[in-house]
């Protein structure tokens, strides 16, 4: 509020809203709004809200409208010696001037409270960006150790997986080498275990082990038929089988036998 302000402030604590309309004013140089006027001054005896002041006189509290009419202002002061109207006026001035003061040191007040709080908040502020310096230097150095020993694990993993390549190279090649033994073996195994049956020399008499020869696929193409007309047709001539064919090794065979 300055000189030219021509608007008042509540002095009841918590309260500091512009006054208007109707004001409760006391003796001691103080006002209040209309709301907290009626419930404070009901009550008897009398005291300040805003200095604790006993108010006993009969004009010690004054309900004054704060915007009079054009006939107040005529009549209020009509009649009154020069000096009177000089005093109540003087007297007015300075209850204005004591309002002004004390809005000036409640402003002042305000404002080293405001400045205390804010060096307290700015100390405080100081602190925690202090700590948060120190933690976060901490947390660079754990990330730098934490990056060094990734590197590490990098590392290591670079040396495993190349390891495992290797691994893996001489597992394929031993895999192949093992196959085609696996398919010789099994090609000589089927050689091995291939049917034989007897053969007659007739030159020496000595049955000898052959092995049996495939049949050509035209002889196996020939059929049933086939077969049955060439045995039929031995067996109408009389013809022997051919395990019965003998050669002159075998009758002299036969003929020592028969003598002995």
């Amino acid at each position: 509020m300055s000189f030219c302000d021509d608007t008042l402030l509540c002095n009841f604590p918590k309260c500091r809203t512009k006054l208007n309309g109707f004001a409760w004013v006391t003796a001691c140089s103080h006002v209040f709004c209309d709301q907290h006027g009626s419930g404070e001054f009901s009550r008897s005896p009398a005291i300040c809200p805003a200095c604790s002041s006993a108010l006993s006189g009969k004009l010690d509290i004054v309900r004054t409208e704060l915007s009079p009419s054009e006939d107040y202002k005529a009549m209020v002061l009509a009649g009154l010696r020069p000096d009177v109207v000089l005093d109540i006026s003087a007297r007015a001035l300075a209850f204005w001037s004591y309002q002004i003061h004390q809005e000036r040191m409640y402003q002042e007040y305000s404002l080293s409270r405001a400045e205390a709080q804010l060096k307290q908040m700015d100390k405080v502020l100081t602190q925690q960006n202090q700590s948060r310096d120190l933690e976060l230097t901490a947390m660079r150095g754990e990330i730098a150790s934490l990056k060094k020993v990734m590197e590490e694990y990098k590392r290591k993993y670079s040396e495993v997986s190349e390891k495992l390549m290797e691994r893996n190279r001489q597992y394929q090649k031993l895999q192949g080498l093992y196959d085609s033994l696996r398919l010789r073996n099994m090609v000589v195994g089927d050689r091995n275990t291939l049917p034989h049956v007897g053969h007659h020399d007739f030159n020496t008499g000595v049955a000898q082990q052959v092995s049996t020869p495939q049949r050509s696929p035209q002889f196996l193409s020939a059929g049933h038929d086939m077969d049955s007309r060439f045995f039929s047709c031995l067996e109408a001539d009389g013809a022997k089988s051919f395990f019965q064919f003998s050669s002159p090794a075998m009758e002299k065979g036969r003929a020592f036998i028969k003598k002995h």
